[in-house]
């Protein structure tokens, strides 16, 4: 939990490193801080930012349906899974402001959400450590200006995660009807004479066909290129650590005098 409050929202590869393992560990208490402690780190991240963000949301999922997880486990599942996706992904947590002061309120929260074990309602104290992570532009009247936003990466860096499609239930087949032996030899010589007439009628159609060429894979891989930029419409969800943070001008050294 230490090392997911500390490092919550940097996506830090090293962080979870350690944690990865101890997801998998045999002590369940142990698998649910690993669990609450990953969603911190990868929140807001993205496979082009971290390559092990799709396949740790995927055990999020399965270890929630898994029948036969421990409810430790499934319930520290739960808490990351809405910890990773907070604020319809568009919510961070952050210890700090962008000037770099501590936010109490981020404090004090994770402090008590860090008590969950003891009682479950401590988790709502969670909320008080969400960031939300938007630029909206507003006027002298506080209205909404109809401006739009450029971005200089690519979508997918800092793009919405697709959601995990349900798996698609198979259709059921039907069930074999009893079929009488005279009816079978008659459906059989019917299949036989449909099928040697789709043979002439296919051979026919090859001796008149023409080649035609097909398009060049460059070009089809040119048109799906992704564009380096792209514009976003205020408001614009963002990533907080991807804006720019204004460098403040160097004072001016002093001056110094020499006397004669």
């Amino acid at each position: 939990m230490a090392l997911g409050i500390s490092c919550a929202g940097t996506g830090l590869k090293e962080a979870v490193n350690i944690l990865d393992p101890m997801m998998h560990d045999s002590v369940n208490f142990v698998r649910q801080g690993a669990l609450v402690a990953i969603a911190m780190i990868l929140i807001q991240q993205t496979e082009a930012m971290n390559s092990k963000a799709p396949v740790i949301r995927e055990y999020f999922a399965k270890v929630i349906a898994d029948k036969h997880e421990d409810s430790l486990a499934k319930f520290g599942a739960i808490i990351a899974q809405g910890i990773i996706d907070a604020g319809g992904r568009n919510a961070t947590i952050s210890l700090l402001t962008r000037s770099g002061h501590v936010r109490t309120e981020s404090a004090v929260g994770l402090l008590v959400f860090s008590q969950f074990w003891f009682w479950f309602p401590y988790c709502h104290f969670l909320s008080l450590a969400f960031t939300p992570a938007a630029v909206i532009a507003l006027n002298s009247n506080l209205q909404m200006l109809k401006v739009d936003f450029k971005s200089n990466c690519k979508p997918s860096v800092f793009g919405y995660i697709p959601y995990i499609q349900p798996p698609k239930e198979k259709p059921k087949g039907k069930i074999p009807t009893a079929i009488l032996s005279t009816t079978a030899k008659a459906l059989a010589r019917a299949k036989r004479g449909e099928e040697s007439k789709s043979a002439i009628k296919t051979e026919r159609k090859t001796e008149e066909a023409m080649e035609v060429e097909s398009p060049s894979k460059t070009e089809s891989k040119a048109a799906e290129k992704e564009l380096d930029w792209e514009l976003l419409p205020n408001p614009a969800p963002v990533n907080i650590r991807s804006m720019d943070e204004e460098e403040e001008a160097d004072p001016p050294e002093p001056f110094e005098y020499e006397e004669d």
